[in-house]
């Protein structure tokens, strides 16, 4: 195959979100075929490429079942690239973080990345691809300082920071190679609305991030392994 992504099967988790639209975009711009679970029964609104030939959406996925992350992956046939955008947000002070609610970041961000990590590990062994994998932490992940007032949240993307690593350093004899983004805040439209008076030219285009991401994913990214790539901006 050539060095494009022209035909590459890619799973993009978190397709349909505002990060999700420009990745699978982006990887669409370059040829790409895009497999988006989604985790409803129909996609949202926003969504722009739901009738696109080339995005093979599919409903009612949980990505925190491993039975269901595990029958999605199955159906993608010759998967080149797995991308793993989903995951949520919640902040409180330590005091006040209930028990389910920091089980539910570790299970919302860390334990759906470990699943479709897994997933797509074992089909391109399968298969014989040595493919790309991409997960997203955070700032706050690699620097816990800036965790402050959000410890659940920093806890779970710490935790996805050390499987990239970890992975990537296992795998490094099979070829498949294991990278993560870490954004500080991306310049969303929810965002936009939570932070009215922020300085938003400090965040990260969705364009910028997309751009890294497609990077990691492509077969022109030939050694960067166990790598995680600091999106600040100009924060």
């Amino acid at each position: 195959m050539t060095e494009t992504l022209e035909g590459r099967h890619i799973v993009v988790t978190g397709g349909t979100g505002a990060l999700g639209g420009a990745v699978v975009g982006k990887l669409l711009s370059e040829g790409a075929i895009c497999h988006v679970p989604n985790a409803h029964a129909a996609a949202p609104a926003h969504f722009p490429f739901t009738e696109h030939d080339r995005v093979k959406l599919v409903h009612n996925v949980d990505l925190s079942d491993s039975a269901k992350v595990e029958a999605f992956y199955s159906q993608v046939q010759g998967l080149w690239g797995s991308i793993h955008l989903a995951g949520g947000f919640t902040s409180a002070p330590v005091e006040k973080i209930e028990s389910a609610s920091f089980a539910e970041m570790m299970d919302t961000n860390a334990r759906t990345a470990f699943l479709c990590c897994r997933a797509a590990v074992r089909s391109m062994l399968a298969s014989d691809i040595a493919g790309r994998i991409v997960n997203v932490t955070a700032r706050a992940g690699l620097d816990p300082r800036r965790g402050a007032g959000m410890v659940a949240y920093a806890a779970s993307k710490a935790a996805v920071a050390a499987m990239t690593v970890a992975m990537a350093e296992e795998l490094k004899g099979k070829g498949i190679l294991v990278n993560a983004v870490a954004p500080s805040t991306l310049d969303t439209p929810a965002n936009r609305a939570d932070m009215p008076d922020a300085d938003v030219t400090r965040w990260v285009s969705l364009e910028a991030a997309a751009e890294a991401i497609a990077y990691l994913a492509s077969p022109a990214n030939q050694a960067m392994s166990g790598t995680l790539v600091p999106l600040y901006g100009r924060a």
